[in-house]
């Protein structure tokens, strides 16, 4: 049975490329902010809404929908092939401090693995993070997806999941954490520094030798460009835009709604339950939940803290 698991897979992906490319087209449809927005001190304008384009995007919710239904009984089908014969194991990933290329060489690999033991029943990924960089946040979020596709994935925080802890988090089934635990932080940011005067006043030149007018863009020896800033706030855009898809599809909130939570605010997880995480409660709570999931009372739980396992 298991020769059939890739099949599955591949309808599945497929599904959920259909749902984001329909997803796309209503969002280019809807603009509530545009549609409900009366400039001070001026007179309401009436606009007519045609027909034409309600049916339009009735059509794409309920398309999205059904879509939605066919990816999730897809889900159910591959998890009960990969439901393990005899003791299931609850496998608890960590994933501390700042996420690095180091943390997705750790992680991505452990998490792959794992999809691959049959001993193994589903994961809870303790995060403790206050993010990180863009590439390995990324790199990790799509295996915990993919992972999520065959086996429940919870995830858990005591104390803070943060932008890429958070964007990480996402990928989940659920997300469980400590009242107190800081989530949130949904945004991007960079930095630049600009040494070029104390380059000067220690009298220290600069040589650049370059291939292209954009080698150096970012460096610390010069100001950025006017270009350069509208290139940089692009970039950025984009990495925020994939962050709100993630939200809005993990926590399965319409984006308008997610816009309002991706200010970069971090919140208690006590005041966001039921939005950004779906349960306060501890460590146990979250193996709890996975059991549930599992329908196993006293799974063995095993903790991946370094190279080797141990319970």
């Amino acid at each position: 049975m298991r020769e059939n698991i890739w099949k599955y897979i591949s309808a599945v992906l497929i599904l959920l490329l259909a749902v984001s490319s329909v997803a796309v087209v209503l969002l280019y449809m809807q603009n509530s902010e545009l549609k409900y927005y009366t400039p001070l001190n001026t007179s309401p304008v009436v606009v007519e809404t045609s027909l034409n384009a309600t049916c339009n995007e009735t059509a794409y919710r309920l398309q999205i929908e059904e879509l939605q239904k066919q990816v999730n009984f897809l889900r159910a089908q591959l998890r009960e092939m990969n439901m393990p014969e005899g003791n299931t194991t609850i496998a608890v990933v960590p994933i501390f401090g700042l996420i690095d290329e180091y943390t997705a060489l750790r992680v991505v690999p452990l998490l792959r693995e794992i999809a691959r033991n049959n001993s193994i029943g589903g994961v809870v990924l303790w995060i403790e993070s206050p993010g990180g960089y863009v590439g390995p946040v990324r790199d990790i979020y799509a295996t915990v997806r993919k992972l999520n596709l065959i086996k429940p994935v919870v995830a858990y925080t005591g104390s803070m999941a943060a932008s890429g802890g958070y964007y990480i988090a996402v990928g989940a089934e659920k997300i469980i954490a400590d009242p107190l635990a800081e989530v949130g932080s949904i945004g991007v940011i960079y930095v630049h520094y600009n040494l070029q005067q104390n380059y000067e006043m220690n009298g220290i030149k600069v040589n650049v030798f370059k291939t292209g007018p954009y080698k150096d863009t970012g460096a610390e020896w010069r100001d950025l460009s006017e270009e350069e800033r509208e290139m940089i706030a692009e970039s950025i855009d984009t990495y925020f835009q994939a962050f709100l898809q993630a939200v809005s599809s993990g926590r399965n909130m319409p984006l308008n709604e997610t816009r309002k939570y991706a200010t970069g605010q971090t919140w208690f997880a006590m005041n966001v339950t039921g939005s950004l995480v779906d349960e306060t409660g501890d460590i146990d709570r979250a193996l709890s939940i996975l059991s549930e999931e599992l329908n196993v009372t006293n799974p063995r739980v095993v903790i991946y803290s370094g190279d080797s396992p141990s319970d």
